[in-house]
């Protein structure tokens, strides 16, 4: 029954996408990905209501307080609705307040100011979320870029209180009954530099019958108070009873001032809700209308534009406008306030695969503001980023900084200085910072002097060392380009390094110690240790840069072949290693059920494109086509593994376009199998670049022939250029592979050695 009920949903969800074809928001669901748990993640999302890389979400609040978890589709209660930054629910939140409608009595505990609410009673969709209550409250959301206008509708006859709880840490309020508003700040989060608040402001449309203030530890109320200001104080104001009440919501990281000013500008003019989420809206059907795909498939239509939305929130804004319309920024990195842009809430070692290389492709102007702000992050704090959020946490491994840096100039983005990138990536690739493994280099001597990090002295050597290793590919790319010698030099001898940790015995990139000995008892399904959240089998592949050079060690094209078919051809076993216990991204490999590829994290992901570097693409067109429909929807179960601040979204996108990233600091995007018939990308020099895959469907996934510009095209792989100058490209697909196709030596895709 329950099965029953849900295709019924989902078949009346598609009618009504079908009859407004170009409301392309009717298709995004924010609920993709929020069935997810500590032991399994199906996206680790929660519904976020906002603008594209807005600088503030908003979503539901089924968790604590504090709690990573903050939406989980299994749970029965919504405890408030907040303002959210979280990148993922292993690194929490920050800047976080909350609003929750409360009737009858005035309750403030968390716990027992919940409701319960039903899935079928709850719109999520990017410009708007609604859900009603059990008890019949109606809470309406629609967003603005650094603000939000709610609505709270209260039964008839019932008392009605708003809670605003200022969640953890530090937070103060300020009621003006008088004016209906409050104004406040929050300083929850961690790591942040003296003087961080998170200044915001609420403007309501109807007065308040009665207020006072609380605090979230022991929920004491104090009637009547106007101010307060500690650990978790909050406010509550009442209404006349079965009221529907709407406030205005901004805020601001430089002061209460600005939060007003930007709720002026942005929220000002609306007189009701309607009015903010037909804005909206607009906002959301032009940014998604820049990729138009077209094909039978209604579902897969929700599964692309679901993922184009999540793909479209990071990295997030981390400036704001002020009086005279000119950008600036309260710095996270040094806790000043600098003219220009920032943004923030990204971790590089996920992003670098396909997110940013998606965004340089549909937003080269915000991207080309992102470089430069990486480079004034480096000068604030004296470390490239890894891990905003909002200030550099360090996290992961690798300092793909660089990566983000020379594939902007790779693809003619000239918004930066490339020598101060070469310096600061040179600093960052011989010291080794205070925050996070990936601030600086852990082992950079060992690297330096043995050619590779070593294991069990440092944690993840093996895994170290390759990304290592592409990262000084990377640095020695941008050297060439401006033709800086002393880079190309330092970074050209190691980007080799990944040699160094491949076992010819094993044909598999395997642990050494600093003596150059192997380790013992190896088993290439065995996880952690010398590895980054996978296992051999995910981390063979490493090598971007140069995978003629991984060819040739694994010995030639048909080997190599082999090798990616056994990937998904063994069994799905798993050994836990270090980590002594089933950590989730082992148990979405084993539900995946395709032996040992484990597309819920990022370092197996571009693994499926590898077979049109050794002769055999059709290979790469079925397996990516096969791990399109088979690993994401656009349901709450929507995504193998989590979906890591847009790259697994991305990832969605850019393969049923055709093609993907495999190596950022090139111009190249190699090919797939495109999802679609035809698929219009609106690019922003307002030029379109069409692809027209004839005959294509669930079974023509083979390219069988192409032309670019009505010109014959054997290459596996499209450009940079080739995209952005506008165009089209024809491919018939077919059921049967072309064995003829994307096999000559100038067919290949871009490797360091040939």
């Amino acid at each position: 029954m329950f099965l029953l009920k849900r295709g019924l949903i989902l078949l009346l969800l598609l009618v009504e996408i079908h009859l407004s074809a170009q409301n392309l928001v009717a298709y995004v669901n924010t609920l993709q990905g929020t069935n997810s748990s500590f032991e399994l993640t199906r996206g680790n999302t929660y519904p976020t209501t906002a603008l594209p890389f807005a600088m503030n979400t908003w979503t539901p609040q089924t968790g604590k307080n504090g709690d990573g978890w903050k939406y989980q589709y299994t749970k029965k209660k919504i405890r408030g609705f907040q303002q959210a930054h979280q990148c993922s629910s292993w690194s929490n939140d920050y800047a976080v307040f909350s609003l929750m409608p409360v009737v009858d009595n005035l309750v403030v505990n968390e716990d027992e100011r919940a409701l319960e609410f039903r899935h079928e009673k709850e719109i999520g969709k990017p410009h708007y979320y609604k859900v009603t209550f059990e008890n019949n409250i109606t809470t309406e959301i629609s967003p603005s870029e650094r603000g939000a206008h709610l609505r709270f509708s209260f039964p008839e006859g019932k008392k009605a209180y708003l809670v605003l709880d200022g969640y953890t840490g530090l937070s103060g309020v300020e009621i003006f009954p008088e004016q209906k508003m409050i104004t406040g700040f929050v300083n929850n989060g961690h790591g942040f530099q003296r003087g961080w608040k998170n200044h915001f402001v609420l403007y309501f449309d109807q007065p308040f019958t009665a207020y006072g203030t609380w605090e979230n530890e022991k929920n004491q109320i104090n009637a009547g108070n106007k101010n307060a200001e500690g650990k978790g104080r909050g406010a509550y104001i009442e209404f006349k009873p079965g009221v529907k009440v709407q406030v205005k919501v901004a805020s601001s990281y430089i002061s209460i001032e600005q939060a007003q000013l930007t709720l002026q500008r942005e929220l000002g003019a609306d007189k009701n809700l309607e009015v903010t989420k037909a804005k909206a809206e607009k906002v959301w059907n032009q940014h998604l209308k820049r990729i138009l795909v077209e094909g039978d498939s209604e579902a897969d239509k929700a599964t692309f534009y679901s993922c184009f939305f999540r793909a479209s929130l990071f990295s997030r804004a981390f400036y704001e406008i002020d009086k005279n319309g000119k950008p600036y920024y309260f710095s996270p990195y040094d806790g000043k306030v600098h003219e220009g842009y920032m943004f923030t809430d990204t971790g590089f070692w996920d992003t670098f695969r396909a997110q940013f290389p998606l965004n340089i492709l549909m937003y080269p102007t915000q991207h080309g503001r992102y470089m430069q702000a990486l480079l004034n992050a480096q000068e604030q704090c004296g470390w490239l980023p890894s891990w905003s959020f909002p200030n550099e946490q360090g996290s992961m491994i690798g300092n793909h900084a660089i990566s983000l840096l020379a594939d902007a100039w790779a693809k003619g983005l000239r918004t930066f200085d490339p020598q101060r990138a070469l310096d600061a990536y040179y600093h960052e690739a011989n010291n080794k910072g205070p925050w996070g493994p990936a601030n600086g280099r852990d082992g950079f001597k060992d690297y330096n002097s043995i050619g590779y990090v070593p294991y069990p002295e440092v944690r993840e050597a093996t895994a170290k060392t390759l990304e290592y290793a592409y990262n000084d590919f990377c640095g020695y790319a941008l050297a060439k380009a401006v033709n800086n010698q002393k880079y190309q030099d330092s970074f050209g001898q190691k980007m080799f390094n990944y040699k160094n940790v491949f076992d010819p015995a094993t044909l598999f990139m395997r642990a050494r110690d600093r003596k150059g000995n192997w380790g013992d008892n190896f088993d290439p399904v065995e996880w952690g240790g010398p590895f980054t959240e996978g296992n051999a089998w995910h981390w063979v592949w490493s090598v971007f840069h140069d995978m003629n050079g991984l060819i040739n060690m694994i010995g030639g094209d048909q080997k190599f072949c082999a090798k990616l078919d056994s990937v998904f051809a063994v069994p799905n076993t798993v050994k836990v290693g270090t980590y002594g216990f089933m950590i989730h991204e082992m148990t979405e490999m084993v539900m995946a059920n395709m032996g040992q590829y484990a597309h819920g994290n990022q370092p197996i992901q571009h693994m499926p494109y590898l077979y049109n570097y050794a002769r055999q693409p059709w290979k790469a067109q079925q397996r990516t086509r096969e791990v399109m429909t088979k690993l994401y929807n656009a349901t709450e179960n929507g995504y193998p593994g989590d979906e890591d601040q847009g790259q697994t979204s991305s990832w969605y996108v850019l393969s049923a376009l055709g093609f993907y990233s495999v190596c950022p600091g090139t111009d190249q995007y190699v090919l797939g199998s495109p999802m679609f018939k035809k698929i219009t990308i609106s690019l922003e020099n307002g030029r379109k670049f069409v692809i027209n895959a004839k005959g294509n469907s669930s079974q023509n996934v083979y390219i069988t022939n192409a032309r670019l510009n009505n010109k014959p095209y054997s290459k596996n792989y499209l450009t940079y250029g080739d995209i952005v100058k506008g165009g089209e490209f024809n491919l018939q697909m077919s059921a049967t592979p072309n064995y003829k196709r994307g096999v000559q030596d100038t067919d290949l895709p871009f490797s360091v050695s040939r």
